[in-house]
């Protein structure tokens, strides 16, 4: 599979909806920006700031919401450079791989991966809110992954067949792009296997397009007998949109922050206290900061890690203790993150 090949999400039939009309947030997806010069245009910044053959290699994706949030004028904008196509990206590193967690040696079967003791993750969908440039999964073969309930079975009897999988996780791409009333099907077959206990949602919709957290959404998260966690992936503060995920935290599901340390965007202290306070304030937990996962093409996002260790070190001194999140790296082939600290 080729990267330009990487779905786009797409607004689903109004009869695969949960009601007659396509939603708003469904809509908002349909709006995205896909055209470089039309992000810079937004902006009011130089087309020429975009690179059109890394957008070929790797699509722009960027919903107008989030945009709204971007400075104009500003090509340092973190946000902006979170989804800006850049050249950098055209320029291969022998150092950064297709690969780079090991997701191909964890496959049990298509979408399946099995890497860590007790769980699975679930590969739902290639579709995504954003597209972000760091995507450890902008490589993925997700054109091999089941695209329904029913191409799920597989996989649903094999973690079924394996009594040591306490926990399903939902990833993707993210799994929120797809409708709630598939996602609500999914959620009571894995509930239905007595030795799963919890249900984990990775997600970066409930940030990008608020209008994604849904009393439907609400109601099969909270709706069977599994612990659900949901991990939202906020790297800057100016991401977080308060209401949406309020409406998460208000109905009693746990939910985790996840960041990556990304050079331009959240490489200062000031950043990261900024984007863990907020998130406490919000009621979330800061979970993880990622070392960046050297995937081929993001290479100019890199901070060495001990910068990022200076960085920690400095949070330690401004923030309380549950404020600061553990710094990490996924290593393949490793049975678990492997703490910097």
């Amino acid at each position: 599979m080729t990267i330009a090949s990487i779905p786009l999400p797409a607004v689903p039939d109004a009869r695969q909806a949960t009601g007659p009309q396509v939603s708003t947030w469904q809509q908002a997806l349909k709006d995205a920006i896909r055209d470089p010069a039309v992000l810079c245009q937004e902006l009011e910044l130089p087309l020429e700031l975009a690179s059109r053959a890394a957008a070929q290699d790797f699509p722009l994706f960027a919903p107008r919401s989030y945009v709204a949030r971007m400075q104009k004028g500003n090509p340092r904008d973190p946000l902006l450079l979170q989804v800006l196509p850049l050249d950098e990206e055209t320029r291969e590193r022998h150092d950064f791989s297709v690969d780079p967690v090991g997701d191909a040696a964890a496959s049990l079967q298509p979408g399946l991966l099995h890497k860590y003791a007790g769980r699975v993750l679930m590969v739902t969908t290639g579709a995504c809110a954003v597209h972000c440039r760091y995507c450890f999964r902008r490589h993925f073969p997700y054109a091999d992954s089941p695209r329904s309930v029913e191409a799920w079975q597989p996989a649903i009897e094999q973690i079924a067949a394996d009594c040591s999988i306490h926990e399903v996780i939902l990833s993707g791409g993210d799994p929120l792009t797809l409708v709630d009333r598939t996602l609500s099907q999914l959620a009571e077959q894995i509930a239905a296997i007595p030795h799963v206990r919890r249900l984990r949602v990775h997600t970066r919709l409930p940030l990008m397009i608020p209008e994604r957290v849904t009393p439907e959404l609400l109601a099969w998260l909270t709706g069977t007998r599994l612990a659900t966690v949901v991990v939202i992936h906020a790297n800057h503060a100016a991401e977080l949109a308060g209401t949406a995920v309020r409406r998460l935290v208000q109905a009693g599901i746990p939910v985790l922050n996840q960041a990556v340390l990304l050079r331009g965007v959240n490489d200062t202290v000031e950043a990261q206290a900024e984007l863990s306070e907020r998130l406490i304030d919000l009621g979330v937990i800061p979970y993880y900061l990622h070392q960046l996962d050297r995937v081929q093409g993001a290479a100019h996002f890199e901070v060495p890690i001990s910068e990022g260790l200076a960085l920690m070190e400095q949070l330690r001194q401004r923030l309380p203790g549950y404020a600061i999140p553990r710094y990490v790296q996924e290593i393949a082939g490793e049975p678990y993150k492997v703490g910097l600290e």
